[in-house]
C-alpha cells in the first residue's frame, strides 16, 4: 500500500536465481533487534483493515478465517498536504484515526485497541513521498516526535519501514541525499526520545536494483536493524545477497502473488480454482522455498491478503488490477496455507514471544 501515491506504480517483475554468494553462510553476528533464532519466522498480515479482518466492522479478512498471526502491517506518512484519490493528508494519517487514500481503510490504533491483536507485533510503512527534503531539513520534527510518542505508547515490538521501497523511483521519487538525510533525522529523533521498542527496516522494491545501487542507498550497518524487500512476482535475490554480506536479517515486507510473463500481467484472482492451483505451484511454493532455503537470514514476512482489483489506487494499475490475493477465497489454497503456516517455524503471537525477542513491557 502506498499512501499519497500520485503516479501509477509500475513494477518490473523479473525472475532470478540465487547467486553463489547468497548460498554461503552469513558471518557470525549478534542478533538484530527483535530477531528470532535461525529457522524461526515472524509472520505478519496486511495491508488494510478489510484485508486483515478480525476487527469491528471488518469481519471477512484473514483473521476471520485463519488464526491471527504474530504481526500486522499498517501505513502512515510524513507528507502533510498531499492528495490521493480524494484524500487530503495532514501527516501521520491512519495512525490514530481511520484513513483511506485509495487502498483500503487504515487505523493503527484500532489494532492496538482490539483484543484479537493484543499480542501481535506491528510493522509500520512510513511514507516520505514528496517530503524527503523537508524532513531532512527538520521541517517535520514535530510529526516525528508525535510518531515517536505513539510508538512508545504502543508498548509492543514495532518494525518501522522508513521510506519503504526507497528505490521505487517511478512512484516514490526519492533523491538519495534527501532520503538518507530524512532517515537519519527520523532515527536520531526517535533515539533521543529513547523509543526503544522499534526495529528499523530498510526496504527495497525487490527487483532491478543491483548491489552497487543498494550500497549507494544504504543508511549504514549502525542504522539498519533489518533489510527488507517486496516480493510480488518472482524477484531476484539481490537484497538477500546484500543482507548476508552485511550480517542483517531479512524481512520480506510486502508479498502478494503477481503473474508476469514477457512483459504481460495475467489474472491472479485466487477465487478462480484453476488460478489458485496454478499460483500455489508458480508463486507460493517458490516463495516458501525462499524462506526455507535461507533459515539463517529470512526471519519475517508480511502477506498482503487483499482484493487489489477493487481498490481505487489499483483498479487501473497494470500490475495489480487483476490481482485478488485473499487466501480465504480458495479451499485448495487455504488447506495448503494452514499446513505451511502451522509449522513450528512460524512463531505464534503471545507475551512469551515478545520476551523471547528481547521485549519486555
Amino acid at each position: 500500500m502506498k499512501p499519497l501515491l500520485l503516479s501509477l506504480l509500475m513494477i518490473v517483475v523479473v525472475g532470478g536465481c540465487k547467486t553463489p554468494e547468497a548460498t554461503t553462510s552469513a558471518p557470525d553476528r549478534a542478533p538484530a533487534k527483535f530477531e528470532p533464532a535461525d529457522g524461526e519466522v515472524l509472520f505478519f498480515i496486511g495491508q488494510d483493515m478489510g484485508a486483515t479482518g478480525a476487527l469491528p466492522g471488518y469481519a471477512d479478512g484473514y483473521g476471520d478465517h485463519f488464526a491471527v498471526p504474530a504481526g500486522f502491517t499498517v501505513y502512515t506518512n510524513l507528507s502533510p498536504g498531499g492528495e490521493s484519490f480524494g484524500f487530503y493528508a495532514k501527516g501521520l494519517d491512519g495512525l490514530t484515526e481511520t484513513a483511506n487514500w485509495g487502498s483500503g481503510d487504515n487505523c493503527a490504533q484500532c489494532y492496538l485497541d482490539d483484543t484479537d491483536y493484543r499480542h501481535s507485533m506491528m510493522a509500520i510503512g512510513l511514507s516520505l513521498v514528496g517530503h524527503d527534503k523537508r524532513i531532512a531539513r527538520g521541517e517535520h520534527d514535530n510529526l516525528i516526535r508525535e510518531l515517536g510518542n505513539w510508538i512508545k505508547a504502543a508498548n509492543r515490538p514495532v518494525f518501522l519501514r522508513i521510506g519503504y521501497e526507497f528505490d521505487g523511483f517511478d512512484w516514490n521519487h526519492y533523491e538519495r541525499k534527501a532520503y538518507l538525510g530524512a532517515w537519519n533525522r527520523i532515527q536520531d529523533i526517535l533515539r533521543d526520545m529513547a523509543v526503544d521498542n522499534v526495529a528499523y527496516v530498510w526496504q527495497s522494491k525487490g527487483t532491478g536494483s543491483g548491489q552497487e545501487l543498494l550500497e549507494d542507498w544504504y543508511p549504514g550497518d549502525d542504522r539498519v536493524d533489518w533489510c527488507g524487500y517486496s516480493y510480488f512476482g518472482s524477484p531476484d535475490e539481490e537484497m538477500i545477497t546484500f543482507a548476508r554480506r552485511h550480517g542483517k536479517p531479512v524481512f520480506i515486507a510486502e508479498a502478494t502473488p503477481v503473474y508476469e510473463r514477457e512483459g504481460l500481467f495475467f489474472d491472479t484472482r485466487l477465487s478462480d480454482p484453476r488460478i489458485a492451483r496454478r499460483e500455489w505451484e508458480r508463486w507460493f511454493q517458490p516463495f516458501f522455498q525462499t524462506i526455507h532455503g535461507n533459515p539463517d537470514l529470512v526471519k519475517a514476512f508480511s502477506y498482503i491478503n487483499v482484493n487489489w482489483s477493487v481498490q481505487p489506487m489499483w483498479i487501473i494499475n497494470p500490475v495489480f488490477k487483476n490481482v485478488d490475493s485473499r487466501l480465504q477465497l480458495s479451499p485448495y489454497l487455504s488447506e495448503r496455507w494452514r499446513t505451511e503456516i502451522n509449522h513450528p517455524r512460524y512463531l505464534k503471537p503471545g507475551p512469551e514471544l515478545w520476551a523471547d525477542l528481547g521485549f519486555t513491557k
